[in-house]
């Protein structure tokens, strides 16, 4: 071998030796951002004074809207979609003219960190979540992130907590206490304008496909309700529970026979619940102490989109029907 074929051999050998050497950089080089997850706690990073926040969890970004954050980006769990900018009616007025990137509830749950990542974020939210550690993982290489306090159950973090601890990530903490009181204040207005609620049972119930289910303390349905005066039906809560929702097998649909009712379908229209014998059986149906909405009713959306200015919004104008309801008790 030439002496300069030598010398080309070991410069070639130089540059593949420092190819490795950066691939071995960029790819150990997964910054891992600060998880925020106690509200008691101050964040301990730096946002800035209009931060890029990409919103993923349930209601999330509904929740930094109403605190004056605009968020770049939403999962659109609810299927509110682009018209609506992800949100319910009651919010999307609050973006202006300014549209977020949607990210369609038809990726079920799934995160595109690419996607993410590509959309620069200076903190991503994911409070009302699956509890997932190798999700927050992922999501912690790209930014700062907010999650639900560790052992949560999956996306059932009450509101005030995940408005708490999204006012205090993005340095908010007046406007969430101010949002938070506004919607309590509203309850404690409803419950001394209807004393006949105080310690009348409560079921909201559901039908999806051939099985029915009831919502449990701990989901926004069942609790906001009751801060109004109502209690839970007994029967319900010796029902096997998945979170903050328990199964109604059809023998003992009974359990869905409270003194007052809601009843909503999921994934299917109103007519099929309204037409449901089992469900028509009931005394509180055939007595006219049900309420019946479908699914894409806006009192049902506003009550599972579950943040303070839907909660007023959907109780504004469930409250009435309430009372109608309660009014037949006997």
């Amino acid at each position: 071998m030439t002496a300069h074929l030598r010398r080309l051999s070991r410069a070639l050998g130089l540059v593949v030796v420092l190819v490795f050497a950066l691939t071995a950089c960029i790819q150990s080089d997964t910054t891992e951002n600060t998880v925020y997850s106690d509200p008691s706690a101050a964040p301990d990073f730096d946002l800035p004074d209009d931060p890029r926040v990409v919103a993923l969890g349930w209601s999330d970004g509904e929740i930094a809207l109403s605190l004056g954050v605009k968020p770049v980006a939403i999962y659109d769990w609810m299927s509110f979609g682009a018209e609506n900018k992800g949100v319910g009616e009651w919010a999307a007025a609050e973006f202006g003219t300014d549209t977020p990137e949607i990210i369609p509830a038809a990726s079920a749950g799934e995160f595109n960190y690419q996607q993410i990542s590509e959309m620069n974020p200076d903190l991503i939210l994911n409070v009302r979540a699956a509890d997932d550690s190798a999700v927050t993982q992922s999501l912690r290489e790209i930014a700062p992130v907010v999650t639900a306090p560790a052992g949560t159950p999956d996306y059932a973090i009450n509101w005030q907590l995940q408005t708490q601890l999204i006012a205090a990530a993005l340095g908010r903490t007046d406007e969430g206490d101010a949002q938070v009181a506004e919607t309590t204040d509203l309850q404690d207005t409803l419950r001394e304008q209807n004393p006949d609620f105080a310690g009348k049972t409560f079921v909201w119930g559901a039908k999806f496909g051939e099985a029915y289910g009831a919502y449990l303390p701990g989901d926004a349905r069942f609790d906001t309700v009751a801060e109004l005066g109502f209690v839970q039906f007994p029967p319900v809560a010796d029902l096997d529970a998945q979170g903050f929702f328990a199964s109604v097998p059809v023998e003992r649909v009974s359990a869905l026979d409270s003194q007052v009712a809601v009843f909503a379908p999921i994934g299917m229209p109103l007519a099929q619940l309204q037409n449901d014998n089992l469900i028509n059986s009931l005394p509180v149906v055939r007595d006219g102490r049900a309420i019946e909405l479908a699914e894409t009713d806006p009192i049902v959306q506003g009550m599972s989109a579950g943040t303070p200015e839907s909660l007023r919004f959907a109780l504004e104008r469930l409250t009435p029907m309430l009372a109608e309801a309660t009014g037949r008790v006997q």
